[in-house]
């Protein structure tokens, strides 16, 4: 395995070093993780070939940012009818209920699934492409099967994702999601390159074993657009840093996290700058 794992490192190297710097491919989504103080994405992100947003919720502990729920709305709602006329989501993959702590999002399964389920009978008004259920998986999270029946109660076309915090590898994580996802259920697979969890190249082969296990048209990669900051937290990434990165992942529907916070202008001009070199 060691020895597979190097020559993938080093036929990724060849390939980057043959272009100082490397094309950047089509995005197709970018995320927005709506909360309080973020209620109204703004971008130019359809300069990188995005047209799709991903939503990463829209009730999260216990506050709506649609109207027409039965939970106390957020601070302020967000004007969705602007959202639905910009560019870059003329699709949109609408998130349902979930939680910012993981430890009590999947404590309460049941609970956010039955909330999901109200949630979707009023949806923003939007062109709706899917749904996203915001319950990230990884491979210590022993009890993830139970969604195998839960997820029934959940509209189509419905995804969810995924991520692997302990290193367990690409094929343990396929052959456990190919044993318990329902079959029309895709998955956005995290790469990881964001929390320096793994290199690009080894995030690529993730996405490529996640293919063959679950078919093409199921998997979608999410490219980390951030870097650890010192003192703690998280800052945008450099067009150096992310340049490469998305270059790795051509051929794959690529969605960029998290749009507002850290793909600002300068940034989305630098990559599309990249692009015009293809």
């Amino acid at each position: 395995m060691r020895r597979y794992i190097l020559g993938l490192a080093a036929a990724a190297a060849a390939l980057l070093a043959g272009c100082a710097n490397p094309a950047v491919p089509p995005i197709e989504g970018i995320v927005w993780q709506v909360d309080n103080e973020h209620t109204e994405p703004e971008g130019d992100w359809q300069r990188l070939g995005v047209r799709r947003l991903l939503v990463q919720w829209t009730v999260v502990d216990n506050l709506a940012f649609v109207p027409g729920t039965d939970v106390p709305p957020g601070a302020r709602m967000p004007d969705w009818q602007r959202i639905a006329r910009q560019p870059w989501a003329q699709e949109v993959i609408v998130g349902l209920a979930g939680r910012f702590d993981e430890r009590g999002a999947r404590g309460d399964l049941e609970g956010l699934v039955a909330l999901s389920a109200r949630v979707a009978r009023t949806p923003p008004p939007v062109n709706i492409a899917g749904w996203y259920f915001p319950i990230e998986i990884d491979p210590t999270w022993m009890e993830a099967y139970r969604l195998r029946t839960l997820l029934d109660q959940l509209p189509r076309p419905l995804w969810i994702s995924v991520y692997d915090s302990a290193n367990v590898g690409p094929e343990e994580l396929a052959q456990s999601l190919s044993e318990w996802l329902p079959p029309d259920v895709g998955v956005f697979f995290q790469d990881g390159v964001g929390v320096h969890a793994r290199e690009a190249y080894v995030a690529r082969h993730y996405a490529n074993v996640l293919v063959r296990r679950l078919g093409r048209e199921r998997v979608r990669l999410i490219a980390e657009a951030f870097r650890p900051q010192p003192g703690g937290g998280f800052r945008p990434a450099t067009v150096d840093e992310l340049r490469p990165q998305l270059a790795t992942y051509a051929g794959f529907p690529i969605y960029l996290f998290e749009g507002p916070r850290y793909v600002q202008p300068a940034l989305v001009e630098a990559l599309a700058a990249g692009q015009q070199q293809r």
